[in-house]
């Protein structure tokens, strides 16, 4: 028979268990004490540290300096060490100090007119260039005119019919009432040797690819002011899929 020992002698057994699992776990407490305290004292120097950077850089707000050296200063331009192409810096320049004149009256991009800003936005150049505001104030006159085959007045026109009365209007020349007859008077260029005024022609239709039965008026950066069937006096730019292959060639008039 096996012999039962007394409660009392399982007493000192359990007291030396529990006083190891106490001391395990002050131990445990003790190590993840040390590391919280580094953790925090690392912190607190981190954040110190940024303070002491927001500090300092709040005093340099009244001299900023960029990187790589760019200074910039209200009304002077950007200067940089690294090298910029000349035509573009040439470019930006002329924008820049160029001064129009016309009408007697000077006048810069801040006080342009509102038809400068609509046409730039239309034609795709600057403001600056856009000097001629007898051709701005005529074009606008008859912008979104219908075509009509024939027509000659406000209510309706067709493509000879408008480059006729810009000529007439603008330069004081009557040009042939037809798109063929404007051709046949004109000294024909190519589309390189294009300035603002010149006539651009077309063929548009199916039957005899050699005649001409489109005209339309020259402006700038490729564009065209023209009567179109498709939605009257509009501007359209010879590198579009529908007119490049369409094109005869330009007409410088002769007056």
């Amino acid at each position: 028979m096996h012999q039962i020992l007394p409660v009392k002698a399982f007493k000192p057994k359990l007291q030396v268990r529990r006083m190891k699992k106490y001391s395990f776990i002050i131990y445990i407490s003790i190590v993840f004490w040390g590391i919280s305290c580094r953790s925090f004292k690392q912190l607190t120097a981190k954040d110190h540290n940024s303070t002491g950077t927001v500090a300092k850089r709040s005093k340099k707000v009244g001299n900023p300096t960029f990187i790589e050296g760019i200074e910039v200063t209200p009304g002077v331009k950007v200067s940089s060490k690294h090298k910029t192409s000349t035509v573009n810096t040439k470019t930006a320049d002329r924008k820049n100090t160029t001064t129009l004149s016309t009408s007697n009256s000077l006048f810069t991009v801040e006080n342009a007119s509102f038809l400068q800003l609509k046409y730039s936005v239309l034609i795709g150049v600057p403001i600056n260039y856009l000097t001629n505001l007898a051709l701005l104030e005529l074009m606008d006159k008859w912008w979104g005119t219908k075509y009509c085959m024939g027509g000659t007045t406000e209510n309706c026109l067709d493509c000879s019919a408008f480059t006729q009365l810009m000529y007439r209007d603008l330069f004081t020349f009557v040009l042939p009432r037809t798109a063929q007859e404007q051709y046949n008077t004109s000294e024909i260029i190519g589309a390189e040797d294009l300035k603002e005024g010149d006539l651009v022609f077309f063929h548009t239709s199916s039957r005899n690819k050699k005649s001409i039965n489109h005209v339309g008026f020259y402006l700038q950066n490729n564009k065209f002011v023209h009567a179109a069937t498709s939605g009257g006096v509009m501007i359209s730019d010879l590198n579009e899929h529908y007119w490049s292959p369409k094109f005869k060639g330009g007409g410088r008039v002769k007056q």
